[in-house]
């Protein structure tokens, strides 16, 4: 996707206040901006947030303010602080809204639970992060009816899903080319 300019879009990336991972926010991040669009920073709170690994990213948007309306993609990363920020009515809202806007919707990591957990995978392919001793991941996904895949990267029409820090790039490269399309 090398070239692809995309000016005229605009994505909103949702982190947890502490502990997103790093790599899932600032990789895609990147390939977005260098290609033009224009990017904000949500989380249930204002302020700093710090990644797993240290990283900080200034937050410009509240969870309640952020209205999929605005955006042509919106963008979930994961994270041990995942779940236990964003797994709320909040974050559920905002992905039955982009769904309803016909947005795009990326999920990486853990956090294509919450997907799941707003009824919006039911029928759909998709990935989530899962270790050889922590499976609840899939078995969220699937007891809330997605067609779970063993891939680095999943894409099932507007949603994309990803395992996790590893498929980061590939995951940045997704959206843009699903942008590009649009």
């Amino acid at each position: 996707m090398s070239g692809v300019f995309l000016k005229n879009k605009k994505a909103a990336i949702v982190v947890a206040f502490r502990d997103f991972r790093d790599a899932e926010y600032f990789t895609p991040r990147e390939i977005m901006e260098k290609a033009g669009v224009s990017v904000k920073t949500a989380s249930n709170k204002i302020g700093r947030a710090i990644g797993a690994d240290g990283g900080e990213v200034e937050i410009e948007l509240l969870l309640e303010n952020l209205n999929p309306a605005d955006f042509d993609v919106v963008v979930f990363i994961g994270g041990p602080g995942c779940l236990e920020n964003l797994d709320n009515e909040k974050s559920y809202k905002i992905v039955r809204g982009v769904i309803s806007e016909n947005k795009i919707l990326a999920s990486i990591c853990i956090s294509p639970v919450i997907l799941a957990k707003a009824g919006v995978l039911k029928g759909k392919k998709a990935v989530v992060w899962s270790s050889v001793l922590d499976k609840s991941p899939v078995k969220i996904l699937k007891e809330n009816g997605a067609l779970y895949e063993s891939r680095p990267v999943v894409r099932d029409g507007k949603i994309i899903t990803a395992a996790g820090p590893v498929a980061a790039k590939e995951f940045g490269q997704e959206i843009l080319e699903i942008l590009a399309e649009e």
